[in-house]
C-alpha cells in the first residue's frame, strides 16, 4: 500500500496556472503508459481538479479494499491507474474549500492510503504556484530512492519569470528538476497542419539555458491532437500526429534523466 513500490515519481510544477500543465501530465502518463510502463496519475490540484474530467472518467468510484483505496484503472490491463478528488466530489462544480491542514491530510491519504501496487512511474499534477500542497507532498517524498520535476511553462515572459520562482522552490526543497518543457509553443491547423507561432517562442528554452537545465522539448496547440487524449486514454489507436512524436520523445528524455539522477 501507498509509494513502498513506486519505482519513480515525476512531479508536474508551473510557476501559473493556464499553461497547460495538467494536460503535459496527462500526456505524459500516457506516454510511459505506450512504453509499456506501469503507470499512476495522481491529480494533487485539490481545488481544481481536471484529470477526471480530462481523461474523461468523470462519475467512476473510488473503492476501499484491505489494502486501501483503490485507483480508478482506465481499462482491464491496470497498467494505467488515476487517482483524483475529483472522483471524490458528486459534482464536477462542487467547490473544494478547504484550509491547508485539511488539504495536507488528503495529500498524505493520496500517498499513504492508496493502493497504487508496483508502479514503474508515478506521475503527480501539482497546483500552480508553490503552496501547502507543494511543501507536504515534498516532504512526503523527501525520502524516495527517485523523484524529479518538470517544469512546464508558455514562451511568454509573465510564465517565464513564474518559473523562475518555481526553480527556487525546488532547490529549497531539495527536489531535483528533470527538465523544462516550453508548451503552447505555436498553433497547428488542423486542416493544412502547419505551426503557427501565436505568442513568442524560445521562452523555456532560454530559461533553460539561463539555468543550467536541461530542456525538454517543445509542445504546440494542436486541436486534433487535443481531442484524441480520451481515446489514447482507452488505448485507442489514433492518427500518428507531430504532436504525439514530439510528446514521446520528451518522455523518453524525462526517462533518461531519470536513470541519470
Amino acid at each position: 500500500m501507498g509509494i513502498e513500490d513506486v519505482q519513480n515519481i515525476i512531479l508536474v510544477l508551473s510557476g501559473k496556472g493556464g499553461v497547460g500543465k495538467s494536460s503535459v501530465a496527462a500526456h505524459l502518463a500516457l506516454c510511459l503508459r505506450d512504453q509499456n510502463f506501469k503507470v499512476g496519475l495522481l491529480d494533487v490540484d485539490l481545488c481544481g481538479p481536471s484529470i477526471p474530467y480530462m481523461l474523461n472518467m468523470e462519475g467512476k468510484e473510488i473503492h476501499q479494499c484491505s489494502e486501501g483505496w483503490m485507483p480508478v484503472f482506465t481499462d482491464s490491463s491496470q497498467n494505467f491507474a488515476v487517482m483524483s478528488i475529483g472522483f471524490l466530489l458528486s459534482n464536477r462544480n462542487d467547490a473544494v474549500i478547504w484550509r491547508g491542514p485539511k488539504k495536507n491530510a488528503m495529500i498524505k491519504q493520496f500517498l499513504t492510503d492508496v493502493n497504487w501496487q508496483s508502479l514503474d512511474y508515478l506521475v503527480v499534477d501539482m497546483p500552480p504556484g508553490t503552496t501547502d500542497e507543494h511543501i507536504t507532498l515534498s516532504e512526503n517524498i523527501k525520502n524516495h530512492s527517485n523523484v524529479g520535476a518538470v517544469l512546464v511553462t508558455t514562451p511568454q515572459l509573465v510564465a517565464v519569470g513564474d518559473v523562475l520562482r518555481e526553480i527556487t522552490f525546488c532547490k529549497k526543497a531539495s527536489l531535483p528538476i528533470i527538465g523544462i518543457i516550453e508548451n503552447m509553443s505555436g498553433y497547428v491547423c488542423p486542416n493544412c497542419k502547419e505551426c503557427s507561432a501565436l505568442f513568442s517562442q524560445g521562452g523555456g528554452e532560454m530559461l533553460a539555458k539561463n539555468t543550467n537545465l536541461p530542456f525538454l522539448g517543445t509542445i504546440p496547440i494542436d486541436p486534433v491532437f487535443a481531442s484524441s487524449i480520451n481515446k489514447r486514454c482507452m488505448n485507442e489507436e489514433i492518427e500518428e500526429v507531430e504532436s504525439l512524436k514530439k510528446f514521446h520523445s520528451i518522455t523518453e528524455a524525462i526517462v533518461n534523466q531519470m536513470k541519470i539522477n
